[in-house]
Order: C-alpha cells, then structure tokens, then sequence
C-alpha cells in the first residue's frame, strides 16, 4: 500500500495500482488538455481526439473488464481519475464519467452478445457512450417520461423527445430509457440505440453556462426502429435500472466537484501568495487567509464522503445514500468555493485571463445534474425517516 498526497496534502490510503493510475491521468492531463482547455472553453469545442488519446493511454476503457480491453478498475481508481481530470477541465471530466456508467450499465445488465458488440469498442475510444433520461416535461421526476416503444414483432418502434443528453452529437451507442408498459415507473424498460439509426435525430446542441467541452443535445426520436435484442436488461426495469446507474455516476458527480474545488484551492493559494495590497501579500489578511483555510477543510470532507460511497460500491453494499452525501456536500462545497475563489481574485476573478470564472461557472451544473441538490436531500431524509406522506 502507498499514500498518494494530492497537492491540498489531504493522505488516503491507495494501493500501488491507484498511485500508479492517479499520477498517469495527472501527467495526461498537463500534457494533453492543460495547453488547449481555455481553447475549447472558449469555442466550446468537443474535443473528440482526445478520447482516442484517453484510450491509447489506457484511461478511456479504465472499468471496463479486461476481457473486453479495458482495464478493470474499481470505483475508487473511477473516482480518483475524474477528480484529475476535472482539476483541468470539469467537461472532459463528465464526458468521462457518462461513458464509464453506460458501459458500468452494459457490464451490469447486458446480455453476452451486447457486451461483446459494445464493450471493446467503448473500451478502445472506437465509439464513445450517450445517456437519454431527461425529457423536456420530466426532469427530477423521471417516471414521468414519455417517449415510448411500440412492440412489432421481434422490433419497437420508438418516438418521442430526449434533452440534455450528454454525448450523444459524438457517441456510438446511447443508453435510452423509454416506455414500453403504463404509467409509473414499472412501464420503463432501457435499450441501447446506435448513433445513425434512421429517425434518430439531434435537434439542438444545448449552449451552456458551463462544462463548455462536454457535449450535450436534444434527441428526437422519429419511428426510431431496433430490434427487441437492444433492450438492455429486463423489460419494465428500465426506471430502476437508470437509478442504479446513476447512483453510481453520483460518485463521479461528487470527484468532478472535487476536481474543481481542488483546482479552485490551488489557484487561489498561488494568487494569495502573490498578489500584494497595502505593501503585503493579500493571504497575509484573515478576510483572505480564511477563505482559503474554509476551502482546505471543505475539500477534505468531500473527497473523504467521496471515497466512503467508492468504498462502499467496491464492497458491494449499499452504497446509493452515501452516494447523495457525497454528491450533495461536494457539489455545494464546489459551487460555494468557486465564487469565493472568483471574490480572492478580485477584478482578475471577473476576467478570462484567469480560469477561476471558468471554474465558478462549471460547479453550478455540479448542484443539477444527476439529480439536483434537493433531490438527495430528498434520499438522505427518507433514509433516517421514511415515507411519511
């Protein structure tokens, strides 16, 4: 066993392997991404070269089993890899966790011959992997979607409206949840659609305020036609299988949070050090000093909730609840101490000349997505108190 410091000097304890891995993304990120991430914001560019780069590195297919040419890394070795790539670049950190949880999803519940068709090619940065869920009239309640399957024989027929699909301009497969029964949660079945299907169509690429180089469109579905072998799992478990591959995405959501407060921390270590008011270094004033002491201690604890809901999945337990603590602390923690890291800066905070307003405006969507703040603290409350309504 060894102990990897990361540069807020937080110690945890890592096997050799998750060392190894954390310092190889760590270099992979200054090499690769650190030169062109202020480009890519900027332009808002999509930088699909790069996940080749990702997979020749060994990093894109990380979870994936051996078997299929990935590298079977536990979750913690997950969360450790975006927490080093969101301290860079918050976009490529998701675009990288949406991918690792399809595939997590098509590993968990695909049948041999999906694995065999989709894995090794997520694996090797051929195809890149899409998540539909949200649905312009549904967002927190998901149940409510209504893009649906007609069954025709050995085919579904699928139609209907997806929004703010993350990869889904670039990817291969998308991991789409729609309606094959009632209403409710128990009509949800999940099927794996290829990118080119006819009637598969991109609507509008979203601009957003944030996470500029993470890709992320609305999907009409136009007599979509796939074969009832795309179903992914089990028909009418689509709903549930969704939240479990959330819940473990949760974990990336939280790492992406500390990725960005990491970074937050250590540009506005640098700038306090440097920047002089009244003929002395501005962290040698508590109104400054504080801030930054506040953002250590809130680091720590994210990435130690982080770490307890990766520890908790790679035990096999149940891990969904620690999974809302960890995203619900470190996505606040992440958006409180951006805009603190923004206030450090002062007048230079406001400007692109330095990548705290970056980093103010990609925490936000940490509070929002897979599942807003409000959402866990939904989870968290009817784990200690039950369904009282």
């Amino acid at each position: 066993m060894s102990i990897i410091e990361t540069p807020s000097g937080i110690g945890f304890q890592f096997s050799d392997e998750q060392v190894a891995v954390a310092h190889l993304v760590r270099e992979f990120a200054q090499r690769e991404m650190v030169p062109h991430v202020a480009t890519w914001d900027k332009q808002h560019t999509f930088p699909r070269e790069l996940y080749s780069k990702l997979a020749d590195a060994g990093i894109l297919g990380m979870t994936i089993p051996e078997a299929y040419g990935g590298g079977g890394s536990d979750t913690i070795t997950y969360a450790l890899v975006v927490e080093e790539l969101a301290k860079v670049d918050a976009g490529t950190a998701t675009t990288f966790s949406v991918h690792a949880m399809v595939a997590a999803a098509i590993d968990a519940m695909g049948t041999p011959e999906q694995k065999q068709r989709y894995l090794p090619k997520l694996a090797s940065g051929e195809w890149i992997a899409a998540f539909a869920l949200t649905e312009p009239d549904c967002g927190s309640d998901a149940a409510a979607l209504r893009t649906r399957a007609e069954r025709k024989g050995d085919r579904y027929v699928i139609n209907g409206r997806k929004q703010w699909c993350t990869n889904a301009g670039y990817s291969g497969v998308v991991m789409t949840m729609v309606r094959t029964g009632g209403p409710g949660a128990d009509g949800i079945s999940s099927f794996l659609i290829e990118n080119g299907t006819p009637g598969l169509v991109i609507e509008k690429v979203t601009d957003k305020m944030g996470i500029h180089s993470s890709n992320t469109v609305d999907l009409a579905f136009q007599d979509v036609i796939v074969p009832a072998t795309a179903m992914l799992g089990t028909e009418g478990r689509g709903f549930r299988q969704a939240l479990q591959t959330l819940n473990a995405g949760r974990i990336g959501i939280a790492a992406q949070a500390c990725g960005i407060l990491a970074a937050c921390l250590r540009e506005s270590i640098q700038f306090a050090k440097e920047r002089q008011a009244f003929g002395k270094p501005i962290g040698a004033y508590e109104g400054i000093s504080f801030k930054i002491a506040r953002m250590q201690v809130d680091l720590h604890a994210a990435r130690l909730l982080m770490y307890r809901a990766a520890w908790l999945k790679d035990q096999g337990r149940d891990f969904a609840v620690a999974a809302s603590e960890a995203k619900l602390f470190a996505s606040e923690a992440a958006r409180r101490h951006s805009a603190e890291a923004v206030q450090i800066h002062g007048g230079y905070g406001y400007t692109t000349e330095f990548p705290v307003e970056r980093y103010y405006r990609d925490a936000k969507i940490t509070e929002i997505y897979e599942g807003t703040s409000e959402i866990h603290q939904i989870i968290v409350a009817r784990s200690l108190l039950g369904r009282l309504d």
